[in-house]
């Protein structure tokens, strides 16, 4: 069996996280669609990731994402998977139904079909949510990494999905 090579960016990033937060104590989820378990591969590909990683969800479909997060269909009705409110939705959803102490939810178009004018291919969402933080404080961003091919995109979203899981991410 052969093994699964990641970009080595990817896996320094995760590695990175994984020592953070086994320094600081803290138990991460993530909260996929776009990147399909591209951040929990990275994570798990760390030796000793089992100290840190408490869970993964890969909701690619907004009916995965009402069922396994919580994801309010009116939410979803709304503003789109691709939303700010989806994000945030999802990140507290995975510290709903898992014992993590931060989730980080990842959401996009990764392309080559799927964009629209308003949410065009390489656009990707973001949030971060924290046990025991304020839910009206919502930590989310939206970024526009332009049509990078469909795996350059899901790379751009793994790696900043990684750097929001650091226990200094602003």
């Amino acid at each position: 069996m052969n093994d699964i090579t990641l970009p080595q960016e990817l896996v320094d990033a995760a590695r990175r996280v994984v020592d953070a937060n086994r320094a600081a104590g803290r138990r991460v989820a993530v909260a996929e669609s776009c990147t399909g378990g591209l951040v929990a591969a990275a994570l798990t590909e760390i030796p000793g990731s089992s100290d840190v990683v408490e869970a993964g969800f890969v909701t690619y479909s907004n009916s995965a994402k009402q069922k396994l997060l919580n994801v309010s269909g009116d939410v979803l009705d709304t503003f789109g998977a691709v939303s700010i409110a989806v994000a945030w939705s999802m990140a507290q959803g995975a510290l709903a139904k898992s014992d993590a102490d931060v989730a980080v939810a990842i959401t996009g178009v990764a392309g080559p079909g799927g964009g629209s004018e308003k949410k065009p291919v390489g656009t990707v969402v973001f949030a971060r949510a924290e046990r025991g933080g304020d839910p009206a404080d919502v930590i989310a961003d939206k970024r526009f990494f332009g049509d990078l091919g469909r795996g350059g995109v899901r790379l751009q979203a793994a790696l900043c999905a990684l750097e929001l899981l650091l226990p200094d991410a602003p």
